[in-house]
């Protein structure tokens, strides 16, 4: 299986750093592709936003290279995959709250990872990042966007976070696996790509059907995040899109 990709990352028009970070990777191996893809929203309320999720997306890439990659090639099993990441995510916040301590501050980020090979996707959360399945269903002749949320937001009230990578004990992330079927894709964006968007906006505008190549997928994105900004979006954007070809 093929993919196609692209990224958005955008500090704004209002603040003065962003603290969002993105990974996507992408290597061929002798079982098919294997995408690795993760958006961070570092914890803006807190010191060092940014240093938590760029320390976070730093050891994702080298989990990917370390540990997913030697497991697809082992044709390990996927319990074993997300019992993996589950082990670094808890060494990430010891890492994290060892640092706070010293540095007398607190910091933490949202945590979204993709993982995508031979058509079967996992997905672990934290936070109020958010990933979407994205399809078209065609009802009459017509075709329409779908857009389906495969996380659920881990906030109390209306900005406090209960779950995210950081200095405040451990957190299993949340986890789903599942079928990336040809044509299919997903979204994976921080809070700020959709605070100003309704979900049918994003799956009107990314809709797979109508994407053909790279350029349209990061021309898309742009748009997306123009519109909000223009809509009043103070957050920083990311966003990460990956489409499965046959």
């Amino acid at each position: 299986m093929k993919y196609l990709t692209g990224v958005y990352w955008e500090r704004g028009s209002v603040t003065d750093k962003n603290e969002d970070s993105v990974v996507l990777l992408q290597v061929l191996t002798a079982r098919g592709r294997v995408v690795m893809a993760a958006v961070c929203d570092g914890m803006g309320g807190l010191a060092q936003g940014e240093a938590a999720s760029g320390y976070v997306t730093r050891r994702l890439q080298e989990w990917f290279y370390e540990s997913l990659l030697r497991a697809v090639r082992k044709k390990k099993p996927y319990w074993m995959v997300r019992r993996s990441l589950d082990r670094l995510v808890y060494h990430m916040q010891e890492q994290l709250s060892e640092y706070g301590t010293r540095e007398g501050i607190r910091l933490g980020t949202t945590m979204t990872v993709l993982a995508v090979w031979e058509k079967t996707y996992l997905l672990w959360h934290l936070g109020d990042s958010r990933a979407y399945g994205l399809s078209g269903r065609k009802v009459r002749g017509q075709l329409f966007a779908e857009a389906v949320r495969m996380t659920k937001d881990h906030v109390y009230g209306k900005n406090q976070l209960t779950k995210c990578v950081g200095s405040f004990g451990y957190e299993r992330p949340d986890f789903k696996m599942g079928r990336l079927q040809n044509g299919q894709a997903v979204l994976l964006c921080s809070d700020g790509f959709r605070h100003c968007v309704m979900e049918e906006e994003l799956a009107d505008v990314l809709l797979p059907e109508r994407i053909n190549d790279e350029k349209q997928i990061t021309r898309r994105l742009r748009e997306i995040g123009n519109a909000c900004m223009k809509r009043g979006e103070k957050d920083n954007l990311s966003a990460v899109y990956v489409k499965a070809l046959q």
